[in-house]
């Protein structure tokens, strides 16, 4: 088994910017998901309710980033300095915090969305811890919506593709880890990988939600792939495709990278 693809999302729910290689931090993947749009309450706004996002760019600078999109100017965003005071910040059942990106990112936003909201980023003191029913104390995330890692696999997606009468891409699964060289979901019976010089704990299969029904280039949105993979891979409500991983302490991923199984567990049996 090998890597395939690493993919950090900059802003969370805009495009993902492939790499070839990617440093861990506490965070998870370095610079995955340390910045988002908010409404005036506070909370996360996601592809969910704004597919617009997938249209959205987000180029990181040097303390900085860009945000582009089809015929609109592009703008520059200074990263807010780490002694500019925070807002709440409601993600899902979590409350935690980020600093403001400005007026001028969130009259930009606010235009290209047509909702009220506000840019902001989680500065790296900020703590949020990932769920103590599946993680462990001291484990953090950052605006991702609960887990640092989203691991996918080639032979998942080939099986789904089988099923439905036009295929999709991974993008719809916006994973950060794709491998390749395993058997179809595989995955589910694993408890804990290297991948490179990385170890993970597979804490947790990924419920889907609309976003996979959403096209990544265009931000149009239709039926599939969730109908399909509602009728083979439900599970007590849930439908499944990807495992989040937690890591174990830093170090750096490159394409290409083996992955070996180091622990199994018991496969889910959906249906």
């Amino acid at each position: 088994m090998v890597v395939t693809g690493l993919y950090v999302y900059p802003l969370k729910s805009a495009r993902a910017l492939s790499l070839e290689r990617v440093s861990l931090d506490a965070f998870g993947f370095q610079g995955d998901r340390r910045w988002s749009v908010v409404g005036a309450d506070g909370r996360v706004i996601t592809q969910r309710e704004c597919p617009a996002l997938a249209r959205l760019v987000v180029c990181p600078l040097p303390d900085a980033i860009e945000l582009r999109t089809e015929g609109r100017e592009s703008l520059r965003v200074e990263r807010p300095a780490a002694d500019r005071s925070t807002l709440p910040v409601d993600v899902w059942a979590d409350r935690t915090e980020g600093a403001s990106a400005g007026p001028a990112a969130d009259a930009w936003l606010s235009e290209f969305l047509g909702v009220a909201c506000r840019l902001v980023y989680m500065p790296s003191h900020t703590h949020r811890q990932v769920s103590l029913e599946f993680g462990r104390q001291g484990d953090r995330v950052s605006f991702a919506d609960g887990y640092p890692v989203l691991l996918t696999s080639a032979a998942s997606l080939a099986e789904l593709n089988r099923r439905l009468d036009v295929p999709v891409p991974m993008n719809r699964f916006r994973p950060n880890l794709v491998i390749d060289g395993t058997s179809a979901f595989a995955e589910d019976a694993w408890a804990r990988i290297r991948v490179g010089e990385c170890e993970f704990r597979v804490v947790k299969p990924c419920g889907r939600c609309v976003v996979t029904t959403t096209d990544q280039q265009t931000g149009s949105r239709g039926k599939e792939p969730l109908r399909t993979l509602a009728t083979f891979r439900r599970v007590d409500g849930k439908i499944l495709f990807g495992q989040n991983l937690v890591h174990d302490g830093p170090g750096t991923i490159r394409l290409d990278d083996p992955v070996a199984v180091l622990e199994r567990r018991e496969e889910i049996a959906p249906g």
